[in-house]
């Protein structure tokens, strides 16, 4: 139910005459203005009812918001986790490459220092 907002279109016909008006000129506008006021104005209620509605779309979007943003973390979480996970085992496959590697570098240098004593004896 919406609050009426009175509008004295008698009194409003009475000072546009006043004023210089024809009577059809402030019946005209008198009319024109109520209608205006009657479907254009917003009244204290429709004010109260919009900012009920406001607060609870807010409150409906704060409440996804914060969803959203602990499914997001958990998602970063997994996949920070996964990242680690991967990264180590990474490490690890690097960490035997290289120790075989070593290994052979250093197999060749023994290998090298034995024909080299062989070829030059003391």
């Amino acid at each position: 139910m919406r609050d009426t907002l009175i509008f004295d279109t008698h009194t409003y016909v009475k000072r546009l005459k006043a004023a210089g008006f024809t009577e059809e000129q402030a019946e005209v506008q008198a009319e024109s203005m109520s209608s205006l006021i009657e479907e254009g104005l917003a009244t204290k209620r429709d004010m109260k009812e919009l900012e009920t509605s406001l607060k609870r779309d807010m409150k409906e979007l704060e409440t996804s918001l914060r969803r959203d943003i602990k499914e997001l973390e958990t998602s970063l979480r997994r996949d920070m986790k996964e990242l680690e996970t991967s990264f180590k085992r990474d490490i690890k496959e690097l960490e035997l490459r290289l120790s075989i590697r070593l290994g052979t570098i250093m197999a060749a240098g023994i290998a090298a220092i034995a024909v080299l004593m062989r070829l030059f004896p003391h």
